[in-house]
């Protein structure tokens, strides 16, 4: 029976808060054309989120522990990593990842997946989901 289930595949959840600012500007377009498509995110003085962000993380049950994954470890993981660099933070001004990169909720989730992805095991497959808004949301794979 033990056997059986380390076989079995379970995703396992964490889910984090954190606050920070952005502006929505692509350098190479006008200021017209820029405020067209990004609107009021386009605010020169920047404006902010109250971000809700989920960490998917789906492996083989663990004989031993009985864990996926130790939620203490990854609660810690995406501490240091995410919201230490992200909570608080102007994205554009403050995080070096956003340096040349606008920071829409799309390239927030995969800059987050990224550096999740060089800390955690390759064996375990990470899924993010951030929410930018209660009703505006990305997902990041998609497969």
């Amino acid at each position: 029976m033990i056997e059986q289930l380390s076989m079995k595949k379970v995703s396992v959840f964490r889910k984090e808060h954190f606050n920070a600012a952005h502006r929505l500007h692509n350098p190479s377009l006008s200021d017209t054309e820029n405020a067209k498509i990004f609107g009021k995110c386009n605010n020169a003085n920047y404006h902010g989120h109250n971000y809700d962000l989920t960490v998917k993380l789906t492996g083989e049950v663990d004989v031993t522990t009985g864990y996926v994954y130790d939620m203490k470890l990854l609660s810690d993981i995406i501490k240091e990593n995410i919201l230490d660099r992200f909570d608080h933070k102007n994205l554009n001004l403050d995080v070096k990842e956003f340096e040349g990169l606008n920071p829409t909720a799309e390239n927030i989730a995969i800059t987050i997946y990224e550096i999740l992805k060089s800390k955690i095991e390759n064996r375990y497959e990470i899924k993010i989901l951030l929410y930018e808004t209660e009703r505006n949301f990305v997902e990041y794979p998609t497969n």
